[in-house]
């Protein structure tokens, strides 16, 4: 009997076409809602930011409701986006910038590294620059780090790659 050793990768990504139609999506329902009707309310969506450019903080927040609900009907996680404060902007508006969360950062890949060895000692773990990979001669113990991992509450999403 071979041993072979399997494997995936524990990844945070997301589908940026995706992200690209939702934030299209939330443009539109907002250029035609009432309540947005004669004020400043924009959306402008950049290469690792989303920008919100509004009347009011109040106003801010509805247009960021209008992308979230866009964004789950996508399947795409709300643990993609992270908004800064709001701050002021020309002519009384207010501009709120939110990150998008792409990659597992360092410091959270050597916590999910030490919980996974803690929990799985017959499981090797490697951080392979902003991803991690999971072996094992036991496929069995790599089904329950993955249902390990999908317990913890984490700032990002997670998902599971290449799995063999």
């Amino acid at each position: 009997m071979a041993s072979t050793e399997h494997s995936f990768d524990v990844v945070s990504d997301f589908d940026r076409q995706e992200l690209v139609n939702a934030v299209e999506q939330a443009k539109r329902e907002i250029a035609t809602r009432y309540d947005f009707k004669d004020i400043t309310a924009e959306l402008d969506l950049h290469e690792k930011e989303i920008v919100v450019l509004a009347a009011s903080d109040s106003r801010a927040d509805a247009i960021l409701d209008v992308l979230k609900s866009k964004l789950v009907r996508r399947q795409l996680s709300l643990k993609i986006l992270d908004p800064g404060k709001p701050e002021p902007a020309a002519k009384g508006n207010v501009r709120q910038a939110i990150q998008l969360r792409k990659g597992i950062a360092e410091d959270t890949a050597r916590d999910l590294t030490k919980r996974i060895k803690a929990g799985h000692p017959k499981v090797q773990v490697r951080i392979q620059g902003e991803e991690l990979r999971v072996t094992s001669k036991d496929k069995d113990a790599l089904q329950a780090v993955i249902h390990d991992l999908r317990e913890l509450d984490l700032q990002v999403p997670l998902q599971y790659t290449n799995y063999r």
